[in-house]
């Protein structure tokens, strides 16, 4: 059901894509320096697109541009996620040695000092 419902919505988005292309065929010269200051340098670069071609390739690098800035300020929280991690993981293992669990040596299983002390009256080391 779910993958219907995200078929729908990408068929959606690209009937619109369609439509917004269609509309916006005109061509357009995109210039990199207007043409007074083009003149007294001596130089310019110029590109005839499609507008919609420019519409969708500004959408494309305002995107990438925001993926990037939230990867650069999230970088904090990953870094501060990850050394609590390995800390719960030290915790967590200076806990079991503190503990003072053992593994018996006849069965592998996990064997604590009271029930050690019950069963053959030696205190695990």
């Amino acid at each position: 059901m779910m993958q219907l419902v995200k078929y729908v919505i990408l068929a959606i988005i690209a009937v619109l894509l369609i439509v917004v292309a269609i509309a916006n065929s005109a061509m357009v010269t995109l210039r990199v320096l207007p043409e007074a200051m083009a003149g007294f340098l001596g130089w310019s670069w110029e590109l005839s697109l499609p507008m919609f071609v420019v519409i969708l390739g500004a959408v494309v690098i305002g995107l990438l541009i925001g993926f990037i800035w939230e990867y650069l300020r999230e970088h904090k929280h990953r870094a501060a996620a990850r050394t609590e991690r390995r800390e719960k993981e030290s915790l967590r293992r200076e806990n079991e040695r503190l503990r003072g669990t053992r593994r018996d040596p006849n069965s592998g299983t996990t064997q604590d000092d009271v029930l050690a002390l019950l069963e053959d009256g030696s205190v695990p080391r």
